[in-house]
């Protein structure tokens, strides 16, 4: 047969899965540079820093949709892992800090939308929704209900969790004097069988449990009740293991890297830069919290830092790991500050009379 009928005959790659391929490859390189380099955290700072490069020089990337969701599943078992019972009995010594998210966030809002509806020329409800630190699917889709510009809501709050993923380890090194080596887990070879089949069971099942019972950010807190629940009973007493914790680390820097696929100069001009300017608000603001936190509450440092800063809290858990720091309390303050915007925001938006934009 002649070879331009063979290259005729043999079907065409579909197109969503050779920008997936594209996609892992950069990661992949992005990964290796940083090893080379001798850079941190190369698994979560190498795909994001090279995905975002090439987002942004008009590369056709993809994310791996329910496989990049997943990972988020292994970060919350190893959370799920650090409840034990020692934990649980430290929670009253948590109250003065647990008690200060609340205020924390109408701070955040009270800087947000002033700054977002005059600074940035944002409509009332885009303003309001894109100060509030919630989770980003979470308030795309209430600002989507209330009229928002959902484009300028997604870029908003995807910056801000890069701009505090990127700031939060500076901070953590310069201001603290953290070390970002901190052994993350045991190797799987090393773990016992059983205790493996155990979490990846905790993982899947917690997570798809999690969606049908329609649980905010299903695929970590699922597996973060289901893995508690086998830690306070001593069925699980580890981590997953390493491999399985810097799988997590590439897909999510990866997922935030593509997010800016398709990006405009516009885009990048208004929106990206109205999230650069107040993540950098928000990390100083964390900064600010903590110091007060820790002197007037004695709360530890790192963990305070870690707790308020407001990333995403996969994003937050993954550098808790690495740097060594108490996951439950870190756990503890971030699902508290989301479960009060996710249920409050919307209870507040109607109560201030904020309104979508005019027809």
């Amino acid at each position: 047969m002649h070879p331009e009928a063979v290259n005729q005959a043999r079907p065409a790659m579909p197109p969503l899965l050779r920008a997936r391929l594209l996609t892992i490859l950069i990661a992949a390189l992005g990964t290796a540079a940083f090893s080379v380099l001798g850079l941190p955290l190369p698994f979560l700072f190498g795909p994001m820093a090279a995905c975002l490069i090439a987002a942004l020089a008009g590369w056709r990337l993809a994310g791996f949709g329910q496989v990049s969701i997943g990972a988020r599943s292994i970060l919350g078992v190893a959370v799920g892992a650090s409840i034990t019972p020692a934990l649980v009995g430290k929670l009253p010594q948590m109250a003065a800090t647990i008690a200060v998210i609340p205020l924390y966030i109408v701070l955040i809002g009270a800087i947000g939308v002033p700054f977002f509806r005059r600074v940035c020329g944002f409509d009332p409800v885009t303003a309001y929704y894109a100060a509030m630190p919630g989770g980003l699917q979470d308030m795309v889709a209430f600002g989507q209900e209330a009229g928002a510009d959902v484009r300028a809501l997604s870029l908003v709050h995807a910056t801000r969790v890069l701009i505090v993923v990127a700031l939060a380890p500076v901070l953590l090194t310069g201001l603290y004097g953290v070390s970002l080596s901190e052994p993350i887990g045991e190797p799987a070879a090393g773990m016992d069988p059983a205790e493996l089949a155990l979490m990846a069971a905790a993982a899947l099942g917690g997570w798809k449990l999690g969606e049908r019972i329609g649980l905010f950010g299903a695929a970590i807190i699922g597996p973060l009740i289901v893995t508690a629940v086998l830690a306070m009973t001593g069925l699980i007493s580890a981590r997953p293991p390493a491999e399985a914790i810097l799988a997590a680390q590439f897909f999510i820097g990866m997922g935030i890297g593509v997010y800016y696929v398709g990006v405009t100069l516009r885009e990048l001009r208004v929106d990206v830069a109205a999230g650069t300017a107040f993540a950098v608000v928000l990390a100083l603001l964390a900064a600010i919290i903590t110091a007060a936190v820790t002197l007037i509450a004695g709360a530890p440092p790192v963990e305070a830092f870690l707790a308020f800063a407001p990333g995403g809290q996969a994003e937050m858990t993954v550098l808790a790991i690495v740097v060594g720091a108490d996951l439950g309390f870190v756990v503890v303050h971030h699902i508290l500050r989301i479960v009060l915007v996710i249920t409050g925001a919307p209870v507040a938006a109607r109560l201030v009379g904020i309104r979508g934009r005019d027809p």
